[in-house]
């Protein structure tokens, strides 16, 4: 099996990616297929789905018609998620579409609560803010409060927890990737800070010194669904997730990445494809195409190659070219 031709029968969602990070195709091939996305196929169905009123699915972070009083009750539907996805679908933010969908948002969404802020304001919770930054950094709104109340939340040993109102003084890696994420897409389109650098790096310290999903108190796995690839990510952590992320913020490597390289290695099939590990059950807007837990997967396919292209580029210990 070609994989570059398996992964590009596909949405333009996934195939300009595949031409940026796999093929080095040119920037105006690259582009081409990049504009698609708005256009045709998820990322215009996605856009079609937003209301006037600047929402999805009737809510924010939660469609309209979820029960509160069912407070652990997963959808992916409203106006979060959908941004987010848009985001990994890579949709040109200069997009005439695209940006009339961002400033619905702007001026008509808040969040849910009495006297709430507008949406990329962000709210309380840093697995929340990471992702509205990461959202408002790539659509080129500010993101300057969000990162105040992260860089105010993050606790001593580096990371984030959702949990920390609460009482909680360890950090969640759910909470610090999407943490993380949103620093690095703010500071690449912004500069960034010294502040929020330190941040960011303290944070990748939390996250290396556990080789991305053993406890450092014992060297156990933490979850043994961290080690299960998944997509859409949403809020959750995996070592996937955790190296598309160190690929991006360290391009030399780092050599506790390693035994994760390994583990991800090792789950490539016959036919060189990862499978979807684990799906985050809940309400979608719309199934994309050949993405079931258990069978091969474009999305971690995509994914899984340009971290190990990235691995096979860097010289640092342990790592060879796959």
């Amino acid at each position: 099996m070609d994989v570059i031709d398996y992964l590009m029968d596909s949405d333009p969602a996934i195939r300009w990616q595949v031409l940026r990070d796999l093929t080095d195709a040119s920037p105006e091939d690259v582009a081409e297929e990049r504009a698609r996305v708005a256009a045709e196929g998820w990322g215009a169905r996605l856009l079609a789905l937003q209301a006037e009123d600047g929402l999805w699915d009737g809510g924010v972070y939660r469609p309209g018609w979820v029960d509160e009083s069912r407070p652990m009750y997963d959808a992916w539907t409203a106006t979060h998620f959908s941004l987010q996805q848009l985001v990994d679908f890579g949709v040109d933010p200069a997009d005439d579409r695209v940006r009339r969908a961002v400033t619905r948002v702007r001026e008509g969404v808040r969040w849910d609560q009495e006297n709430a802020p507008p949406y990329f304001c962000g709210e309380t919770e840093p697995c929340v803010n990471g992702v509205v930054l990461s959202n408002a950094a790539y659509f080129g709104e500010s993101g300057d409060a969000v990162v105040r109340t992260l860089l105010a939340g993050q606790l001593a040993d580096g990371g984030w927890n959702c949990w920390a109102e609460y009482g909680a003084t360890t950090s969640s890696l759910h909470s610090t990737i999407c943490v993380l994420d949103g620093l690095l897409v703010w500071e690449q389109a912004t500069g960034g800070t010294e502040e929020s650098r330190a941040a960011r790096l303290a944070a990748e310290e939390y996250l290396l010194e556990r080789r991305l999903f053993r406890r450092r108190s014992t060297g156990e796995v933490i979850d043994p669904r961290f080690t299960m690839a998944s997509y859409p990510v949403r809020w959750y952590y995996d070592v996937l997730r955790g190296l598309d992320y160190l690929r991006r913020a360290r391009p030399k490597g780092d050599p506790r990445c390693a035994e994760a390289l390994e583990l991800l290695r090792s789950q490539r099939d016959a036919n060189g494809l990862w499978r979807l590990g684990n799906t985050h059950e809940g309400p979608t807007p719309f199934a994309m195409e050949g993405e079931s837990e258990g069978f091969p997967s474009r999305w971690v396919t995509l994914r899984a190659l340009r971290v190990l292209r990235w691995a096979g580029a860097t010289s640092f210990e342990g790592e060879v070219a796959s």
